[in-house]
């Protein structure tokens, strides 16, 4: 028990001292943090019916939503390109994306969504507006830029998204 307070003190005497504030907001990064893994889960289990998961899906709705390059997707998406090139080569061999000639660019080709595609990103996007519908009537306007803690109770309870 001796050697466990003794590294216990030396973790604490090794942390810089924070103000409240920093305290406070190091324990919102955390959480802010924690709700990103569990919407990434739901999403997975939004996504799932349609054989895909929550990086595929944010990869067929750029794709939908404009003509983007792989790294233009990685840069809206604040992911590495070579993850999204990886993804979008993966779409492009089930038939779920194309790959289309730049006219802006000889190398970067566009990403576009084929029919196939569409009809994947329909069936997850009717069942993540059930699921935001769904915990979206629990909170007010006005509440939810004060309700992280709230909805992190939800999602850890396994009340959203079939968990």
């Amino acid at each position: 028990m001796g050697e466990i307070q003794n590294r216990q003190h030396v973790v604490k005497q090794n942390r810089p001292e924070r103000t409240m504030e920093g305290d406070a907001f190091s324990a919102f990064a955390i959480t802010a943090l924690r709700l990103a893994g569990h919407l990434t889960s739901a999403g997975d289990q939004l996504a799932k019916p349609a054989g895909q998961t929550s990086a595929r899906w944010q990869v067929l709705a750029a794709a939908r939503r404009s003509d983007m390059s792989v790294a233009q997707i990685a840069r809206a998406l604040g992911l590495a390109r070579q993850g999204v090139q990886r993804l979008a080569d993966v779409l492009e061999s089930e038939g779920l994306i194309a790959y289309a000639d730049n006219p802006l660019h000889q190398r970067a080709k566009l990403v576009r969504l084929t029919e196939e595609g569409a009809a994947r990103l329909g069936v997850i996007e009717v069942a993540q507006a059930d699921w935001a519908d769904g915990l979206g009537a629990a909170f007010t306007s006005a509440e939810l830029d004060a309700v992280m803690a709230r909805v992190m109770e939800m999602l850890e309870g396994g009340e959203a998204a079939g968990g």
